[in-house]
């Protein structure tokens, strides 16, 4: 019976073609890791916003005159440098704007600033949004808003209180009881002179207008309203609207201080107008 013949280089070649089948190289050339459980690397998205608008021009002249009444009577050249506002100084203005104005009239000084912060994360593993939402969080920790209160249950005595002082508990400049980081001082002693103080009839702002979080504007939003008086001087009240949207965070900072120190600003006039300010800056970004 003959024999077959045996080609070595055969055998080889039939190894080789086998173990290329199963190793790590395409048919295309590319690599492919057929290992269990291989780690994949994944980049977070970048931001909706890669610039931002000039923040002078950013406020018509229609709203600034709303904002600041005293601006047309003021004489033109003053009436028009008012109305061009005072850019803030930034070291890159794609990242970071900002611009305050403000005007007297005989009844009171008011002023108004916004600051635009876009955010950027250096964390491919985090998007430019939930950088922005560390950025807006920090900033709503900061306002140290209170709790919400219960209208049905504002006006009822304190559960618990054994002393029968139906005293309420003195107010923050906020509006907030004190104690808080914004309140004032609440290691018992008297302020000196010339310190901050007010009384809770004046600071308490009107229900429903206390500090708090807003569903309705951008993806997430706060209102903070802090009223400070010095001894018998004017009483000044400030009132911050701060919002993300996407990677950008906006602060509205609009104050009222009369000229008598016998008027409180009206808290309601003040939130409204800076509210409204805020809903068209958002639509500004989506435009």
């Amino acid at each position: 019976m003959q024999r077959k013949a045996y080609v070595p280089g055969l055998a080889a070649l039939l190894v080789t073609l086998v173990a290329g089948c199963t190793s790590g190289t395409g048919g295309d050339g590319s690599d492919i890791d057929f290992k269990a459980g291989a780690p994949t690397t994944t980049t977070a998205p970048p931001g909706k916003y890669r610039t931002l608008r000039e923040p002078c021009g950013s406020v018509d002249r229609a709203t600034l005159r709303d904002l600041l009444p005293g601006v047309d009577q003021l004489p033109e050249e003053q009436r028009e440098k008012a109305y061009e506002g005072t850019a803030a100084v930034t070291y890159d203005t794609d990242r970071r704007v900002g611009c305050a104005w403000s005007a007297d009239s005989p009844d009171a000084s008011r002023h108004l600033a916004i600051d635009v912060e876009r955010v950027v994360s250096y964390d491919p593993a985090v998007s430019d949004a939930d950088k922005a939402q560390e950025v807006y969080a920090k900033k709503e920790d900061d306002a140290s808003l209170p709790p919400p209160v219960d209208p049905g249950t504002a006006g009822d005595d304190t559960a618990g209180d054994d002393t029968g002082d139906d005293t309420a508990p003195s107010e923050s400049a906020s509006g907030s009881p004190s104690g808080s980081p914004s309140g004032s001082p609440s290691d018992g002693k008297t302020p000196n002179a010339g310190t901050a103080t007010t009384t809770p009839a004046e600071s308490a702002t009107p229900l429903g207008l206390q500090p708090r979080l807003l569903d309705d504007l951008a993806d997430a939003a706060f209102v903070d309203d802090v009223f400070v008086a010095s001894g018998s001087a004017a009483k000044r009240r400030t009132v911050s609207v701060v919002f993300r949207t996407s990677n950008v965070v906006v602060t509205v900072r609009y104050a009222e201080q009369p000229a008598h120190s016998t008027t409180v600003p009206d808290s309601k006039e003040l939130q409204e107008k800076a509210r409204g300010l805020a809903r068209k800056l958002a639509d500004q970004l989506n435009e």
